[in-house]
């Protein structure tokens, strides 16, 4: 007697099947497109600590220490939330493909937004008050 092979998906493991919650498979297309993007927003977010970086390490005789500190802080801290809640956007969008739910709105984006509208207040001041 032998025994037919199993169809459909191999079983996932039970750290896999945790994080995404069960579901059907989805197709692995959108799966690999929603991992291109969580690494476009690791890229982003590598651009911002790099930015955070320079602005502490090469402007020194541009700004004073305290613009220098705020600015670099501001793109650090929006470096490290964008990385972390790009992981879990990650996650909610796999899960909603494997319901069939609706895609979940992007908190990155006014995260983002906010946090590089408030580094360009900062220099705009900054400039505006060195104009001065």
């Amino acid at each position: 007697m032998t025994s037919s092979p199993p169809t459909g998906p191999p079983a996932r493991g039970r750290f896999s099947s945790t994080v995404l919650d069960g579901g059907r498979e989805p197709d692995p297309r959108f799966t690999l497109a929603n991992e291109r993007t969580f690494l476009a927003w690791i890229r982003t977010s590598l651009a911002l600590t790099a930015g955070g970086i320079a602005v502490e390490a090469f402007t020194g005789s541009v700004f004073d220490s305290l613009t220098r500190t705020v600015l670099g802080s501001v793109l650090l801290g929006l470096a490290a939330l964008l990385a972390v809640a790009a992981g879990f956007r990650w996650i909610q969008v796999e899960r909603a493909m494997r319901h069939g739910r609706p895609l979940p709105l992007p908190v990155l984006v006014p995260v983002l937004a906010t946090g590089g509208a408030v580094a360009a207040v900062v220099l705009l001041v900054f400039l505006l008050i060195r104009q001065a």
